[in-house]
């Protein structure tokens, strides 16, 4: 790997004579399932997201480590996955089993970046401030238009008033108001990027940019011209509201946190014509958030950057849009866990093409410190992907993992390991902390791509129900990309 990046760095030595190093633009967005028209969903309009895909590799099967916020970005930005962060939920901090690990960031910094942050990085408002060279930097806008802000402020003043908790208020799921983009967070963060790029034009170190947007994540709001975008008749619509076939019941969710949004039913279906709009709602959202790229990297060009910065845009998981019932995040199947992925170098050959690899965000930290030529970082559980982007086709590992943590009274606590394979997912539902399986699901993706029933009961299935749990029982170590 040492020698490719060696090989990546000549490729970039004309325009890197400055700072010796690319620059890396490191794009984080919320809750973005693969839902860009370079990645092959039909109905996304995402112009810029796109064009940065000409210049770059998009990746179709990448996978987060467990499909919620703060899980997946604690991995993603210590290359540790779940059980060695120890971040299963939205309140712990990894620094509390790994007190003394490097961040992606913080690598860079240490590496001499200038490494700067802002938006939605670390989970909501948690920072780690080894991680950069600058206080991180909170997004100053509004989440609502004037009418959601409006009906927010009641909402909360009315829950003061019955004595509940103010902060777990939720206003309306979705909007579409008639205001300018940088009204809106995304467009705060967006103009922010472009001021820091425009000051870093001469700077003698070169720049880690982390750029966190966090539109598609609930609320679904995003000014009117982007939900003018979509006709929604031609949206698409879940096949099946029901849960996949002979799945223990305990695998879906049904969407408890769009429950707590203004109007959502607490239980039940959600009703034809708001499932409608929330779809509406999330394309509207991704369009928004693909037009402020656009503008920082419109800044990264007018600064004279484009030909020598990394760029790295990331869904830190996926979406559940209804399917079988399911709303938001929070399982291990293929809606949830398969996340946007798309990065180009400088000098990339076989720019512009799709790889179907399976990577894993595990494997981002270690692939963006190959690409600038960085020490390999130590402890990461997982694998540059860097050869890919110089040949997509290339023979890749066989498997990508998941987790997801459920419990009940009926169960105790539980954990769900998933291994995704080349045309398999396989999960085990174990008691939490032990060996011993409860319930297991294999899902077949040749004949079953929306996993619509669980098969591993099928006596058919059994040499492959015993390949996968060889396979997951190895993990990631006994996973390595072929050499």
């Amino acid at each position: 790997m040492r020698i490719l990046s060696v090989f990546a760095l000549a490729l970039l030595a004309p325009a890197a004579r400055a700072t010796d190093k690319p620059n890396v633009l490191f794009v984080a967005v919320d809750d973005l399932k693969p839902a860009l028209a370079c990645a092959g969903d039909p109905h996304a309009k995402t112009p810029n997201i796109d064009k940065l895909a000409t210049r770059g590799t998009v990746f179709t099967r990448a996978y987060c480590q467990q499909a919620v916020c703060s899980p997946s970005r604690s991995s993603l930005l210590t290359g540790r996955r779940p059980d060695s962060t120890k971040v299963y939920d939205l309140v712990t901090h990894f620094r509390k089993a790994l007190p003394d690990v490097v961040t992606l960031p913080q690598h860079f910094k240490n590496n001499g970046y200038y490494v700067h942050g802002m938006g939605k990085i670390f989970h909501g408002g948690y920072n780690d401030e080894p991680s950069w060279s600058v206080p991180w930097e909170a997004p100053k806008a509004r989440g609502f238009g004037p009418v959601g802000q409006k009906l927010l402020a009641e909402l909360k003043e009315k829950a003061k008033a019955a004595g509940e908790d103010v902060t777990k208020v939720r206003g309306l799921p979705f909007e579409a108001p008639d205001v300018r983009d940088d009204e809106l967070n995304d467009g705060w963060t967006a103009n922010r990027a472009a001021e820091i790029l425009k000051a870093r034009k001469g700077a003698k170190e070169p720049f880690f940019l982390a750029v966190g947007f966090a539109k598609p994540h609930l609320p679904f709001v995003a000014p009117k011209k982007y939900w003018d975008l979509y006709d929604p008749a031609t949206l698409p619509v879940p096949a099946s509201s029901e849960p996949p076939k002979d799945a223990p019941k305990f695998a879906p969710q049904f969407g408890g946190e769009l429950r707590a949004y203004h109007e959502i039913p607490k239980s039940g279906a959600i009703p034809k014509e708001t499932a409608a709009k929330l779809v509406h709602g999330y394309y509207a959202a991704v369009s928004y958030m693909d037009a402020q790229l656009g503008r920082v990297l419109e800044a990264l060009k007018a600064n004279g950057f484009s030909d020598n910065t990394v760029v790295i845009l990331w869904g830190d998981h996926g979406w559940h849009l209804g399917d079988h019932g399911i709303w938001c995040k929070h399982t291990n199947y293929e809606r949830a866990t398969r996340a946007a992925l798309v990065m180009s170098a400088p000098g990339q050959m076989d720019a512009g093409k799709k790889s179907e690899a399976l990577v894993e965000f595990a494997d981002i930290y270690p692939t963006l410190a190959a690409a600038c030529g960085l020490p390999e970082p130590k402890g990461v559980e997982g694998h540059s992907f860097l050869p890919l982007l110089y040949s997509a086709a290339k023979p890749w590992k066989q498997a990508a993992f998941s987790q997801y943590p459920r419990g009940g009274k009926e169960t105790g606590p539980l954990m769900g390991y998933a291994v995704r394979t080349e045309r398999y997912r396989y999960v085990e539902w174990r008691k939490r902390g032990t060996t011993d399986v409860v319930a297991r699901e294999l899902y077949d993706h040749k004949t079953d791509p929306t996993e619509d029933a669980n098969v591993a009961a099928d006596p058919a299935h059994k040499a492959v129900i015993e390949r996968h749990a060889k396979l997951l029982a190895g993990g990631w170590k006994e996973n390595a990309p072929p050499k």
